[in-house]
């Protein structure tokens, strides 16, 4: 097969050669918010048995990272242990099974990344089996399946994301530090000190190393500002190799649990998504703080992945992705002139009466809200939990309204001449 996506080395070096050698990776975006707004996953479950059921679409988006700029391409695997695809009514187990699901996302990955020389992630995510409380040798046990598929189909190497919790985290980072490849690891910040059980940041980088890990990060739960006060906070124990994936929402500052207890979260948060100009922004702060390995998680569109490879193409030797070709002297201008200094960063930053919350839940291993279970969730559990709809149109409406009035007001401040 003659590849037109070629713009990385055909023999592409190691993730860690590449940071050991002070060079800028670019990871891919979000999968499952992307393809469930395309209609090819459930949302709740978010299993990703389409890799099974809809190759190609999954194909397609692979493409459209690595045409974007992606040095690295993950498997489609978030939520693709065991336990998870059986989890709640789900039938992914029964039908496909957890070997199948992830091997066919292995396959998917190194088939497009072997059109441009990116390297391929097998990844791992947080498991039923740790909520429920039943210990390190069951979730190790969850992992493993996952991650003996990962080396059979010889994964470059293996990532853990968005993992709440410290003690899961380390557990994870065990069992893929077994298979003898590179690790990253990565957290989900909660409250920008804390990981969800109130470990502080700098004491989980500490232990997360202490694992095993090669490349600590944070990732998903929090926008890209509050991701890279994440970061500041556990560089200050030691130097290391650094990665960011920062979800594509912007979140409230005053908030303890960041996107989880909006609402709107997860099917109405298009009003936060941030735009390009955030991520030029977001990226050029990332390479100063001395990280070297950025992506992005859930909402990460390859448009924003685009805005990585550009903003960073002089550090990357002048690289621009295929995708630049479409997008030209324009995009440039307005990355340095409108959307830079004049439009305001994450304009949907708001909070208070812009942002219902949803009544307090806890994240902790074998608390009744997070008992995980083989059976469907029942309208009795759902009305225990106080998860609700937005229902007051009229609120929606006015607040609509207010949002088109602030965005009319700062578009009149924003307008430049681009000649």
């Amino acid at each position: 097969m003659v590849s037109f996506y070629c713009f990385a080395s055909l023999q592409p070096k190691g993730i860690l050669e590449r940071l050991d050698a002070g060079e800028v990776v670019i990871g891919d975006g979000g999968y499952v918010f992307a393809l469930e707004k395309r209609g090819y996953m459930k949302a709740g479950p978010f299993t990703p048995e389409c890799v099974v059921e809809f190759p190609d679409v999954v194909r397609q988006l692979h493409r459209e990272f690595l045409r974007s700029g992606s040095d690295c391409l993950q498997t489609f695997t978030f939520y693709a242990s065991e336990d998870k695809l059986e989890n709640r009514g789900a039938e992914a187990a029964a039908k496909y099974g957890v070997e199948a699901i992830n091997d066919a996302a292995c396959k998917l990955a190194r088939e497009v990344a072997d059109e441009g020389g990116a390297l391929v992630i097998g990844g791992v995510s947080p498991t039923p089996t740790f909520m429920n409380g039943l210990g390190r040798e069951a979730c190790i046990a969850n992992f493993k399946k996952q991650v003996d598929v990962f080396v059979k189909n010889d994964v470059d190497f293996l990532l853990g994301e968005t993992f709440v919790h410290c003690q899961e985290a380390e557990w994870a980072t065990e069992a893929c530090k077994a298979s003898g490849k590179p690790v990253a690891m990565c957290i989900g910040v909660a409250s920008l000190k804390t990981d969800y059980t109130g470990i502080p940041l700098e004491e989980c980088a500490v232990r997360l190393a202490k694992a095993g890990a090669d490349i600590i990060g944070v990732n998903c739960i929090s926008g890209p500002i509050e991701c890279l006060e994440a970061i500041k906070l556990m560089k200050k124990r030691f130097r290391r190799s650094w990665n960011q994936e920062a979800l594509d929402d912007s979140t409230p500052r005053d908030e303890s649990e960041s996107n989880m207890k909006f609402a709107s979260y997860v099917k109405a948060m298009e009003p936060r998504t941030v735009t390009r100009w955030d991520i030029h922004k977001f990226s050029r702060e990332a390479y100063d703080l001395g990280i070297r390995f950025i992506g992005g998680c859930c909402g990460f569109e390859a448009y924003h992945i685009r805005a990585i490879a550009e903003e960073l193409s002089k550090e990357r030797g002048g690289k621009l992705p295929p995708a630049s070709e479409k997008h030209g002297l324009w995009g440039a201008k307005r990355a340095k002139s409108t959307g830079r200094t004049s439009f305001p960063p994450l304009v949907v930053r708001t909070v208070g009466a812009f942002s219902p919350k949803q009544p307090h839940f806890d994240l902790i291993p074998g608390h009744d809200d997070f008992r995980q279970q083989t059976e469907m969730t029942t309208e009795e559990e759902v009305k225990k939990t106080g998860w609700t709809k937005i229902k007051d149109v009229s609120w929606l409406w006015l607040r609509l309204v207010i949002m088109q009035m602030f965005f009319k007001y700062m578009n009149g401040r924003s307008c430049v001449d681009l000649k």
